[in-house]
């Protein structure tokens, strides 16, 4: 169902000002970024309950953690490498051990930021943040997904981190999707392999699949938009039926979805597995479609991996 193309952070920005509308305990920070972050929109709507904390994003977690603590329910933006990075100790200490209400919500994430270059393109934020006890990390596939998770984010007490993109990405879910945060969506069902799928990467996973099919190869399609908590239930079932696995992210193959779908698998249904994402590298500067084809985050990339799990599993 590949539709119009709209940048998540396009939708966060649109969900933030719904969301404000339905929930007057909904307040936003932001660390001088609300143009890029969409927050702007949200500002204008609600000047009263818009805090602009300025370049100062651990004192942003700070001041959500205290308006958190006092019943309100924060979400905080800023590019995903500084709210990951910069501010990574105050979310642990300050956020995530006392579990407080906060939601981070982190944009230009993984490289297709683009010409910014590595400095600015987080590559490790999901492995980052999955490590820290009580959070919840999701990655939205597209518009329709972020808004669904921004809505759902709201409901779930605690810390959640939220990851989107800078650029615009395809719309694959239609206009009756429901949200369920934790369970993976199934796209498709296949016999010989399961494609693994988060953010941007789902779509690629879609058009991978469609040409493994016209060369008479079965793939099955998951999106596992909730890394953590993850549904290992569908992933090995999934795994059962197909004996095959290949995940795509863009993000590092160390300590995202590679990772946890691996480590369901290895406990208890391991069968041939290979990460598609960033390989152990920085990220450069270039425009980002580009950018996904040099790292091999595209459908022929996937369509290699899924090839060679096959031709892995038939010599078990």
């Amino acid at each position: 169902m590949r539709m119009e193309k709209i940048a998540t952070r396009e939708a966060y920005g649109k969900a933030l000002v719904k969301l404000g509308e339905k929930n007057q305990d909904v307040v936003v920070l932001d660390a001088d970024l609300s143009k890029s972050t969409k927050t702007e929109e949200f500002a204008k709507a609600f000047p009263e309950r818009f805090i602009n904390v300025g370049i100062a994003e651990q004192n942003m977690m700070g001041t959500a953690a205290g308006l958190a603590a006092s019943g309100k329910i924060p979400f905080v933006s800023s590019f995903a490498m500084f709210a990951t990075g910069r501010a990574f100790e105050q979310i642990r200490n300050t956020v995530a051990y006392p579990e407080l209400n906060v939601k981070i919500a982190a944009s230009h994430a993984g490289i297709s930021v683009g010409e910014d270059g590595a400095s600015h393109q987080s590559v490790e934020d999901i492995s980052i943040i999955r490590s820290i006890p009580n959070m919840t990390v999701i990655v939205p596939s597209d518009a329709v997904e972020t808004e669904a998770a921004v809505m759902a984010a709201a409901e779930i007490k605690g810390p959640v981190y939220i990851r989107m993109g800078r650029m615009a990405v395809p719309t694959v879910n239609g206009e009756d999707y429901r949200f369920q945060w934790g369970k993976g969506v199934v796209f498709r069902e296949g016999t010989d392999v399961l494609l693994v799928g988060t953010g941007l990467m789902v779509d690629v996973c879609l058009r991978a699949a469609e040409g493994l099919q016209q060369e008479g190869i079965s793939a099955g399609v998951l999106n596992i938009h909730t890394i953590k908590p993850i549904d290992g239930e569908t992933i090995i079932r999934m795994a059962k039926a197909t004996g095959a696995v290949v995940t795509a992210e863009e993000h590092s193959i160390i300590g995202g979805l590679g990772s946890a779908v691996a480590e369901v698998l290895c406990e208890s249904y391991p069968v041939p597995m290979k990460r598609v994402g960033i390989n152990d590298a920085f990220g450069e500067s270039g425009k980002p479609m580009e950018l996904l084809s040099k790292f091999g985050l595209d459908p022929q990339s996937v369509m290699a991996a899924a090839k060679d799990v096959i031709r892995r599993k038939k010599q078990l």
